[in-house]
């Protein structure tokens, strides 16, 4: 199953593309509709060779669901993935709701405090958050608490902060020996990407590496900087080797991810994990990515998937739950008919979806992320 999107140049592209034309989205763009029917297409080997050159052109075109707005499509899709028999850690989201959180004026409350019985999220900038199953809770903010309503928006009386929004970005990077063009992307663009995104909000960036047990590392993280030179500096040093087989420790490094950075509770706090192999799922000794996904949705920590060459069926799955519980998106490169040019089709399992630039599109999931607080 072709699954290339070959980027790190994602927040990257933002600026080494230069100004480009955005396809029109008041439709959605073709795609190729799910069949229902298990997919027999072999997955693209890991260390597949590296895409043409128009696939790395500044023609790159992705698209990306939101698999919260089209939630029935995508219980749809987990229910025929169920079917394949590919090993992944299921979470059961048949009863998940989206809570809202407003302040005393009726404006999103990022980082309220949602529970209910032994779970526990944390609202994103548009006072959202997803919460599993079902039954009574509380929303906490400060000093305040009140009952979770059971429908519509929660009010909280306190005022939102005001101010310049704080944003932390952290890359979570694949860097096995088939992820070297994508790190070259981010290499080449950070700094204006730290440039456009500055716009909007007071940023620092920190980047956690991985490849895979028996590698020069299995993960090493930087942390967080306001500074984009010294951010630069520290990118500069990573170069993409080892790895071989498909999975790679995906699992070690969101655990290190969460926990090694100094992330904060007053910011808003967005992971882009750019990478193209599931998790290993036969790794006993470590935290999977399940846990890692409770570990983000308590403390408010968005994750943003965005498949790189040769994804397969297990890691299109992996990738989408990250997504969905952490209220993200799950982003693909599109193809033309020929399955090699920039286009508007995919092969993933997706049946609707809007069709921008690579770097437009990026660029939209961080003023989306921003846009409740402006």
């Amino acid at each position: 199953m072709i699954r290339n999107v070959a980027v790190a140049a994602t927040l990257l592209l933002v600026a080494g593309c230069g100004a480009e034309s955005v396809t029109d989205t008041s439709a959605p763009a073709p795609a190729k509709a799910y069949s229902g029917e298990a997919d027999t297409r072999e997955a693209a080997p890991k260390d597949a060779p590296t895409p043409p050159e128009q696939q790395r052109s500044s023609g790159l075109r992705a698209g990306s669901v939101d698999d919260n707005v089209a939630f029935a499509d995508y219980m749809k899709y987990r229910e025929k993935f169920a079917g394949w028999n590919i090993p992944v850690r299921d979470i059961d989201v048949r009863q998940s709701r989206i809570v809202t959180v407003v302040d005393q004026d009726g404006r999103p409350l990022p980082g309220a405090i949602v529970r209910a019985g032994q779970r526990e999220v944390r609202t994103f900038a548009d006072g959202r958050a997803v919460l599993t199953g079902s039954g009574e809770g509380t929303v906490t903010y400060g000093n305040a608490s009140v009952p979770l309503a059971e429908q519509g928006s929660t009010k909280v009386p306190v005022s939102r902060p005001s101010g310049r929004p704080r944003l932390q970005v952290l890359f979570l990077i694949d860097t096995t020996g088939s992820m070297q063009d994508e790190i070259d992307r981010l290499k080449a663009t950070v700094a204006t990407v730290a440039q456009r995104v500055n716009d909007l909000a007071d940023l620092e960036f920190g980047m956690t590496l991985y490849r895979d047990r028996g590698d020069a590392y299995v993960t090493r993280t930087t942390d967080f900087t306001p500074s984009v030179d010294a951010f630069r500096s520290a990118l500069a040093e990573v170069q993409a080797d080892g790895g071989g087989d498909a999975p790679e420790d995906l699992n070690a490094a969101l655990a290190e991810a969460l926990d090694k950075p100094s992330w904060r509770d007053e910011t808003l706090k967005l992971v882009f994990l750019i990478a193209d192999a599931p998790p290993h799922l036969d790794y006993q000794d470590e935290p999977d990515y399940a846990t890692s996904i409770t570990a983000a949705a308590r403390r408010g920590i968005k994750i943003e998937p965005i498949a790189s060459s040769g994804l397969d069926d297990q890691g299109e799955y992996v990738f989408r739950q990250l997504a969905q519980l952490t209220m993200g998106r799950f982003t693909f490169l599109t193809y033309g008919a020929d399955g090699g040019s920039p286009g508007d089709n995919t092969r993933h399992h997706v049946s609707e979806y809007a069709v921008l630039s690579l770097d437009e599109l990026v660029v939209r999931l961080v003023q989306d992320e921003l846009k409740p607080l402006r």
